[in-house]
């Protein structure tokens, strides 16, 4: 995540009226969004080759008034790693089966790898970060996770060890953030009643934290355009119960249903709306928040 020298030559270049007519265009939005606060999901292509726009825009949320809240994913990364360390991944509808030893690993990489440098490169923007993880002031209090699957008409329960889902966030400890500068950053691992880690899939702590804090808006960072309809075009919104309509037939499938399950989970948790964004596009935030133009993704909302 280091600066990308190439983009910041290329918007020297730009015509210095036509920056303050940006500026100006924008702050209409600016004044929508200012105190609220946006969870912001940072995965897929945002994590690699985006990962510099990205810091960028987050600081520029906080400078402006706006209070994001970021939680990222590691997926890759945890692979790459347990792959130099000889240890098989094994998954079960898309979740790492996690056992002590690959828990330890998977701490490691997402609390302490992924979450510092991403702390550093906002840091470096001239924000201000702090890394968290869910086990810090039982931030996200966990339990486990469970799945089944059925064999030659047997139905048989699969342990995917410490894998778990949000049980409890703690609003009271990301609000005391919401009155500094401070912008935090959360890496999805949940404590257990009994202190135990878990591991949790990052979109749904996104989903979890915005409902606690009754985020104004949840932004899932993805490496798709967005929803497409029966033809595969993108819609730039939908209603909740569209969304649950094209599940049922089939219009919404794979990995896409688990994406925009949590963000129908958000929004009856009282998000205003949920946003999965296309993070292959250079400033995805800032194209949704601040633009008159259908962003770079497709919103969900009540109705």
């Amino acid at each position: 995540m280091s600066p990308n020298p190439d983009a910041r030559t290329a918007a020297q270049h730009i015509d210095p009226v036509a920056k303050a007519a940006v500026l100006a265009e924008a702050l209409p939005y600016m004044r929508r969004y200012a105190g609220h606060t946006l969870v912001v999901k940072y995965g897929g292509h945002a994590m690699g080759e985006g990962g510099d726009s990205f810091a960028r825009d987050v600081v520029l949320l906080k400078q402006v008034g706006i209070h994001p809240i970021v939680v990222h994913g590691g997926g890759p990364q945890i692979g790459q790693m347990l792959k130099r360390l000889g240890v098989e991944s094994r998954f079960v509808d898309g979740l790492r089966i996690t056992d002590a030893a690959t828990m330890e690993v998977v701490e490691m990489v997402l609390a302490g790898a992924i979450n510092k440098q991403l702390v550093a490169a906002i840091n470096a923007e001239g924000g201000c970060a702090v890394g968290l993880s869910g086990k810090d002031g039982r931030l996200i209090e966990a339990k486990k996770v469970t799945r089944s699957k059925i064999e030659n008409g047997v139905r048989s329960d699969v342990d995917l060890g410490f894998v778990g889902e949000p049980q409890r966030v703690a609003a009271d400890v990301l609000g005391i953030f919401k009155q500094s500068d401070i912008i935090p950053v959360i890496a999805p691992i949940g404590v257990g009643a009994a202190g135990e880690t878990y591991n949790i899939n990052a979109d749904t702590v996104a989903g979890a934290v915005a409902a606690a804090v009754k985020a104004t808006r949840l932004l899932l960072l993805t490496d798709v355009a967005g929803v497409l309809d029966a033809d595969k075009r993108l819609l730039s919104e939908i209603s909740a119960n569209a969304a649950r309509r094209m599940i049922g037939e089939g219009i919404i499938y794979g990995g896409m249903i688990p994406k925009v399950e949590t963000c129908l989970d958000a929004v009856d948790g009282g998000v205003e709306a949920a946003v999965i964004l296309d993070g292959r596009v250079p400033h995805a935030i800032l194209l949704e928040l601040f633009t008159d133009t259908s962003g770079a993704g497709t919103l969900i909302r009540a109705g």
